[in-house]
């Protein structure tokens, strides 16, 4: 059996609300030796991913760049949940606006902690087959995305190569690897 307790939380408060997060830090003690110490932590909504797959067996992917990395990366759709909104709704609205593509049946792949060392919200994880095209991407005036189709048997390698780098995207699309291996 483990020794490792829970922090206890004594006190949050925001320092700085940036529209999307919010930095916050907490004070919390110690278990061990119930010293108080300071941590910061990024407050978001939670979020989902979706592996689209058409009936070709071909995932539907987005190319974009990203301010944090100034690099242009290949993801799945993906998103913050709206208040309110259920996941799979979620799920479901961000392939439609990211790629144009409908889901189709959609199956939950599971949740993922994106990093417990500074996000408290969760990953929500979806697979969608029979996807198809319905209509445009709906970027907003802060994006611009492609769509591009990749092959199922093309995952592997992408993703130990090193291609799909995105950490969340890679966990997300070896679960699916992995529950079409079983």
């Amino acid at each position: 059996m483990s020794e490792i307790k829970p922090w206890i939380r004594k006190e949050s408060r925001r320092l700085v609300d940036c529209r999307i997060f919010s930095v916050s830090e907490s004070t919390s003690v110690c278990p061990r030796t119930q010293n108080e110490h300071q941590f910061f932590f990024i407050d978001t909504a939670d979020w989902v991913n979706i592996v689209p797959v058409t009936s070709n067996n071909e995932v539907v992917f987005i190319r974009q760049f990203r301010h944090g990395s100034e690099q242009i990366t290949l993801e799945i759709p993906g998103g913050m949940i709206d208040p309110g909104e259920d996941p799979e709704t979620a799920a479901v609205r961000e392939c439609l606006e990211e790629s144009g593509y409908r889901a189709g049946k959609v199956e939950p792949l599971g949740v993922l902690n994106p990093n417990p060392a500074i996000f408290p919200n969760r990953l929500h994880t979806f697979l969608a087959r029979d996807c198809d095209r319905v209509g445009e991407i709906a970027n907003t005036s802060t994006e611009h995305t492609e769509v591009e189709l990749v092959h199922l048997d093309r995952l592997p390698e992408m993703l130990r190569s090193g291609e799909i780098d995105h950490a969340l995207v890679v966990a997300t699309l070896w679960r699916v690897l992995y529950q079409d291996a079983r």
